[in-house]
């Protein structure tokens, strides 16, 4: 059974690379390339024909060298030379990529260098069902008094599935006892949250546990499941639940706010006496990230930060926080916290392509040297500007959105200077403005240009 299981899988799977790998590459104004394949392929696999979509000659490819280069620190693409392929050159993880994002496009740059050319990339990673849903808490208990009337809703734990699409969380189910039932809200963002329905009057006198089990269901083919098991323990009256004083706490923050400090405080307020009227407070999160970032103070209600805020990682989070009595009775919150950028990231410059010397009767406009630059902030703060140094007979020309190419600005003479120190200099748009800089070494070969000269016309 389970080798026909996957059997079917890997048919499945097959097919779906092959209907997946859309080698529908189209060639824009300056050669942007746009492929899709499925995550997971073993290294070396096969993402798009460059060499045909770019109609670039395999011969030229090989005399004058090729490469593709990405942003990050891991290159994930590489230019098979001899059949001018791109194939993959590690194993891709979407959820691992792309956590936050419905759709997954990793760029790079094809750059050749003998026509000091460059091309840009664009590889959408397509979803696989390789997750299924988990509950942060594979147990939990439930404290419900025996007065709760019928139709009393509790939230249960949310599971969480890094997929997208039909392969994301679909369902939950409830099995276990006839005196609950579930309900599965589904919110605006569409995210689905299950809640215990109380269906039958409890009787601690008659039972003071009852065991549920509790699974969610992603859409996948199979489909993948995981479960959580529910203790409802049965208490003694408790009359009156915790109530937020909002039912959404909303913060805006700068990126550069220190660690400890305090963001918001929440409150719910109980008017029953002793443990019933004793409020504690807790996050209900389906991943560990918001806990990695932000702690809530079980008994204020504060909520602190515990680790630097990054704009370019996260620009909001919404947490829901949950107020309990000492009786088993809660009630639930929204918090949204945003943050604002900070320029807090200089230009970055990259020389990509650069020519060590240069014939002194090059022609104006030739390209001594392709360079990338790019700051990770936003907005006004991620604005680069970029400029050569004085005196010097070269000028920046755009290549390719954050590509410039340093060309000759006008012809060299090798007796007046016979080798330059080109600073390329990018500042961003914040203010204060951040800077950064890279110098270019070239030397300037001879030409036989000037005649011998007597230093006097007659001896």
């Amino acid at each position: 059974m389970c080798a026909a299981r996957e059997g079917r899988w890997g048919r499945r799977r097959r097919s779906l690379l092959l209907c997946c790998v859309l080698v529908a590459a189209w060639e824009a104004a300056w050669g942007q390339l746009r492929y899709s394949v499925p995550e997971e392929l073993p290294k070396g696999s096969f993402v798009g024909d460059v060499a045909k979509d770019l109609a670039l000659e395999l011969a030229a490819l090989r005399v004058h060298g090729a490469r593709v280069v990405s942003q990050g620190r891991t290159q994930y693409f590489a230019l098979h030379a001899n059949s001018g392929h791109l194939v993959t050159a590690e194993r891709i993880d979407r959820e691992q990529q792309c956590r936050l994002l419905e759709k997954c496009v990793l760029r790079c740059e094809l750059i050749v260098e003998g026509e000091m050319k460059v091309y840009a990339i664009e590889v959408e990673i397509t979803d696989t069902n390789d997750n299924a849903p988990t509950f942060k808490e594979m147990q939990q208990e439930e404290k419900i008094s025996e007065i709760t009337g019928p139709g009393t809703r509790f939230p249960l734990p949310k599971a969480h599935d890094p997929d997208v699409g039909s392969n994301s969380l679909q369902s939950y189910a409830l099995s276990g006892d006839e005196h609950f039932s579930l309900s599965v809200q589904e919110g605006a963002d569409g995210e689905k949250r299950p809640e215990l329905v109380l269906a039958k009057a409890l009787d601690r006198e008659e039972a003071a546990f009852h065991e549920l089990l509790l699974r969610a269901s992603d859409g996948g083919e199979p489909a993948r499941t995981g479960t959580a098991r529910i203790r409802v323990v049965v208490l003694d009256a408790n009359d009156n639940a915790p109530a937020f004083s909002q039912a959404v706490y909303s913060v805006r923050v700068p990126e550069d706010v220190p660690v400890g400090s305090t963001l918001l405080s929440v409150t719910a307020t109980d008017p029953d006496d002793g443990t019933n009227g004793d409020v504690k407070y807790s996050l209900k999160v389906a991943t560990e990230m918001p806990l990695e970032i932000f702690h809530l103070e079980h008994d204020t209600g504060a909520i602190k930060l515990v680790r630097n805020l990054d704009f370019e990682e996260g620009q909001s989070y919404d947490l829901e926080v949950q107020s309990r009595d000492g009786g088993g009775l809660s009630d639930t919150a929204k918090v949204s916290i945003s943050v604002t950028d900070v320029n807090d990231n200089a230009p970055e410059i990259s020389v990509r392509s650069a020519l060590s010397e240069i014939s002194e009767d090059a022609a104006p406009g030739t390209v001594v040297a392709l360079v990338h630059v790019q700051d990770r902030d936003s907005g006004g703060n991620g604005e680069v500007r970029c400029s050569l140094g004085e005196g010097v007979p070269f000028r920046l020309e755009r290549a390719l959105d954050d590509y410039y190419s340093v060309v000759t600005a006008r012809e060299l003479d090798r007796e007046q200077a016979s080798e330059y120190n080109v600073t390329v200099r990018a500042a961003d748009g914040g203010s204060p403005a951040l800077r950064s800089s890279a110098v270019l070494a070239l030397r300037v070969l001879d030409v036989n240009d000037n005649a011998p000269v007597f230093a006097e016309a007659r001896y």
